[in-house]
């Protein structure tokens, strides 16, 4: 059957207008796809990067020197974008095609990437367009790493289930700074995530995608490639695609020019992509289904020491990054307290896709999974875990509407508290996506806050770019001062839960403030002392007393009997008895919370009775004094003749 003509022809050369907005007619202009064939054919060099270049069918035009010697100096894509332009090479324009307009030289593709300072906040900004997906029915989203046939370098895959799209729709996706989402939502919004995210992850990208629109069911494939731009000397960010109608079960292509056109846009993708011939490239829709999207990125960037930036090897079932992940591996130099800090998940997330998944998204979904190399990510929120937690809430000061909101923030200490130390912070999230993770507002080096954690969605905030933190406004500046706020606030009234001294209270000179592994250690010596002293009974003869009243209820339901000895205007430490049964025993956090109150109590008293041993000396000195003026007038008395 002959190829299906259209002639509404979609882009097929990205050029970028004098406008940065993000309206749809503004990210990008047009170019014409006859001309986009013509530069797809003047490619000369290899598929992969740093492999054999193998021959082209295509028509080529001459290469310069200098453009023959263009080459990837390094892998590493933080010089990715150190290479020479030949101001001479200009592509031949098409009759038709003299009016000059705006280009998109393939140097912006690298120096726009660099908004990501790091690879998982570009794999984050991937699994979004999957998250935004599920409205359109997507169930999943696969991420994993898959084996390039070419020459066996590792490629990552993400595939998802979604609506899928559609020949205009994959040009949008392609296409800079043109964005649909525009509802409260979806958390892309710049057009600019797809673009950036690919290509911090790697020189290449390769797009599937089926769907059905309006009845007609299509599948097509869209090539963005670094390595052919750089390697052909082009000027213009040139991205070939194409196109079939599957809605009579078989594929036929969409020809929007001329049938040379359409195979020319093929030839290029066979000779830049992973796939070596059409019926290869076919097999990757297999998969996919009625509809949805695979993005396979490839020629992954290295690190400065030639060696992949991600890591596929060190965990089957995670993806890590090397430096980071090589970082945690060196723990074994450091202390204890260091290596229990670092598989805390505030740490683990530094280096581990899965942990860092697993803390991505607020809220659980219910019908959608995230599947890490083979295995789904258990969703983790950490204000679920969180001791003496407390709502706090926020009405920020909005001036761009009058309707009033609230945010709630969840805080609380850590359950690993105060064991580890060091973690605190706010993970802060936008329309359920984690923005900023521990985010400290306390300055480092004080204790105030430590192993303090809250939670909240910041909806009323704009996030950055790379959608790894917030813009620098009025409204963050608030912000940021409110949870300075809610911080030393909670630890005021909640310190002392952890054993440490609550602020603008003094020390006891004979009972000084303990650590609370101090505290905890001694309170299970103590209370195995006692038992083995008191035994049933738990009578220990000799002590006063204290009113059972005002002790708190163990977990058992009966109330320990405390004891303490006031000889010689001193204290000794305190002395736990339990009562022996068969009820669950006492934890070690409320052991450390019940001696604590005892501290507090035993303060109280020793208050009460320094009064008390003041007011009793005061009374002596009186009596004394007293007695001492009856005795000199009785004998006055008796001198005088007096008879008593």
């Amino acid at each position: 059957m002959p190829p299906k003509p259209v002639k509404e022809p979609p882009a097929a050369v990205v050029a970028l207008s004098d406008s940065d907005g993000e309206d749809a007619d503004t990210g990008v202009s047009i170019g014409n796809s006859e001309a986009s064939s013509d530069k797809a054919a003047s490619g000369t060099g290899g598929p992969l990067m740093g492999q054999p270049e193998l021959q082209s069918s295509a028509a080529t035009t001459p290469v310069s020197d200098h453009q023959q010697h263009q080459s990837f100096e390094s892998r590493s894509f933080w010089k990715a974008g150190d290479y020479a332009v030949d101001p001479s090479a200009r592509p031949t324009l098409l009759p038709h095609e003299q009016l000059e307009h705006a280009r998109v030289h393939p140097k912006f593709l690298h120096s726009n990437a660099t908004s990501h300072k790091w690879a998982f906040g570009a794999i984050a900004e991937l699994l979004d367009n999957a998250i935004d997906e599920i409205h359109n029915g997507a169930t999943f989203v696969k991420v994993d790493k898959i084996d390039v046939m070419k020459d066996s370098s590792p490629a990552l895959l993400f595939q998802d289930d979604g609506g899928g799209m559609d020949p205009q729709g994959i040009r949008k996706c392609m296409s800079l700074g043109y964005s649909t989402k525009k509802t409260n939502t979806t958390i892309g919004q710049y057009g600019n995530g797809f673009k950036t995210s690919t290509m911090r992850l790697g020189a290449d990208v390769i797009v599937f995608t089926r769907a059905n629109c309006k009845g007609q069911a299509t599948q097509s494939v869209g090539l963005l490639s670094y390595t052919y731009l750089r390697k052909t000397g082009l000027d213009d960010v040139i991205v070939p695609m194409i196109d079939f109608d599957i809605s009579s079960h078989w594929a036929e292509p969409i020809i929007y020019g001329s049938h040379d056109d359409w195979s020319s846009d093929l030839k290029t993708i066979l000779e830049w992509s992973p796939f070596t011939s059409k019926e290869e490239l076919m097999l990757q829709f297999d998969d996919i289904g009625a509809h949805g999207t695979k993005v396979i990125i490839y020629n992954l960037w290295l690190n400065d020491e030639g060696i992949y930036e991600l890591s596929f090897d060190d965990d089957d079932e995670d993806i890590r990054l090397r430096d980071e992940a090589n970082c945690a591996s060196s723990s074994t130099k450091f202390s204890r307290k260091q290596v229990e800090l670092q598989s805390h998940i505030s740490y683990r997330i530094r280096y581990s896709l899965r942990a860092y998944a697993s803390m991505l998204y607020l809220k659980k979904f219910k019908n959608f999974s995230i599947i890490l190399r083979g295995k789904p990510v258990e969703q983790y929120n950490i204000a679920d875990e969180l001791q003496h937690a407390v709502i706090v809430k926020y009405k920020p000061q909005l001036a761009t509407t009058s309707k009033e909101i609230t945010v709630e923030t969840k805080l609380g200490f850590i359950k690993e508290a105060p064991a580890i130390l060091g973690v605190n912070g706010f993970n802060v999230y936008l329309k359920n996506r984690l923005i900023k993770p521990f985010w400290k507002v306390i300055a480092d080096g004080s204790s105030k806050g430590s192993g303090v954690v809250g939670v909240l969605e910041a909806n009323f905030l704009e996030p950055a770019h790379d959608k790894q933190d917030f813009e620098r406004s009025p409204l963050s500046i608030r912000l940021e001062t409110k949870l300075k706020q809610m911080v030393t606030e909670y630890w005021n009234k909640h310190c002392h839960f952890m054993g440490y001294q609550t602020p603008g209270t003094k020390k006891q000179k004979n009972d000084p403030v303990q650590s609370p592994v101090q505290i905890a250690a001694n309170t299970r010596k103590q209370l195995s002392a006692n038992q083995h002293n008191a035994g049933v009974s738990g009578a220990v003869p000799g002590h006063t007393h204290l009113n059972q009243s005002n002790s708190e209820p163990c977990r058992s339901g009966k109330r320990p009997d405390f004891h303490r000895d006031f000889s010689a205007g001193s204290y000794e430490a305190v002395s736990l008895v339990v009562p022996i049964d068969d009820e669950e025993p006492l934890s070690v956090d409320q052991i450390c919370k019940e001696n604590i109150q005892l501290h507090v109590r035993c303060d109280a008293y020793v208050i009460k009775q320094s009064e008390l041993k003041q007011t009793v000396g005061f009374s002596m000195k009186v009596y004394c004094r007293v007695a001492y003026q009856d005795v000199c007038l009785h004998h006055e008395l008796l001198d005088l003749g007096y008879s008593l």
